[in-house]
């Protein structure tokens, strides 16, 4: 079950690295960059909630009690991680900004610990390290570009990250009570709630319902989205939470991959390098001596 629950979150992260398909399309005819979460959230929530209503209608109840955790999951996670990643990016560098999401292992990993009671040994601190040193070679930090940080940058940027570990830990959480499938329709309800109202898309309706652009939003809410976070839940409900965030380092490996292979993009030796120390150790916590997955099957601990 760990395998399944691993390669899970494994094909989360690859989906997720697959988004500058539908980005690009969407900036290109002028979308700012809040607007395309909203599209992505809003459409993600649509699909959910068809879904939801024709198949799974027992799994949307939920004790109002624990709306907190969606809360933590929708605004604390996606909402927040998102609107400090952006505001990141007009602070600094992307580089800089894309190492500084990255560090969500390292606090998911602190948080698992202190909230979760999951251990915090050696190999998984090595796995840490491996994943933010290997973020770093991949997003190509220049000595130069440290220049360019400033304070507030700094923090909005560790928020981001930590905004970004939120998500396995409220997750977690909620997984403890709900359905993978009822977990992932309430974030996207109350991600929506929060930022529909906060955008203006609705002055942009020319281009919004243009086939092309229904497509392309389509595809970054099922594929990106819908589909990625359903897989990334339902490993996270089989696995640490903070085994699962080292996993998800995948994805700056694909978008990498993708940027080489579908917009001749150039890949260093630097590069190489950080990827092979994400997959590195993606590997290290992946791997579990059969007895001892033995023993967590048996007492039902993921």
């Amino acid at each position: 079950m760990h395998l399944a629950s691993n390669v899970s979150i494994g094909l989360a992260a690859f989906l997720w690295g697959l988004i500058a398909l539908f980005v690009r399309e969407l900036t290109a005819v002028g979308f700012s960059a809040m607007e395309i979460v909203t599209i992505r959230v809003g459409v993600a929530f649509l699909i959910l909630f068809v879904i939801g209503v024709a198949k799974k209608r027992e799994q949307l109840k939920i004790q109002f009690k624990d709306t907190y955790l969606f809360i933590g999951t929708g605004v604390l996670s996606i909402v927040f991680f998102n609107w400090c990643y952006f505001t990141t990016i007009n602070e600094m560098n992307v580089s800089l900004a894309v190492i500084l999401l990255y560090t969500s292992p390292a606090f998911v990993s602190i948080l698992s610990f202190v909230f979760l009671k999951e251990k915090l040994g050696r190999k998984k601190i090595l796995a840490v390290l491996g994943t933010i040193i290997g973020c770093v070679l991949i997003a190509g930090l220049r000595m130069e570009e440290t220049a360019q940080i400033s304070t507030i940058g700094l923090f909005i940027g560790l928020g981001s990250g930590l905004g970004y570990a939120l998500y396995s830990i409220f997750g977690k959480l909620a997984l403890q009570r709900y359905a993978p499938f009822t977990v992932t329709f309430y974030t996207f309800l109350i991600a929506s709630l929060s930022l529909v109202p906060s955008t203006t898309l609705w002055t942009k309706s020319s281009i919004l319902f243009k086939p092309s652009i229904i497509w392309y939003s389509i595809g970054l809410a099922l594929i990106t989205t819908v589909t990625a976070y359903f897989l990334y839940t339902w490993g996270l409900k089989k696995t640490e939470s903070s085994k699962a965030s080292i996993i998800a380092t995948i994805e700056p490996v694909v978008a990498t991959l993708l940027g080489l292979y579908y917009y001749n993009e150039t890949l260093t030796i630097i590069q190489l390098i950080g990827g092979m120390f994400i997959l590195a150790s993606v590997i290290l916590v992946s791997y579990e001596k059969k007895n001892k997955i033995s023993v967590e099957t048996t007492n039902g601990a993921h």
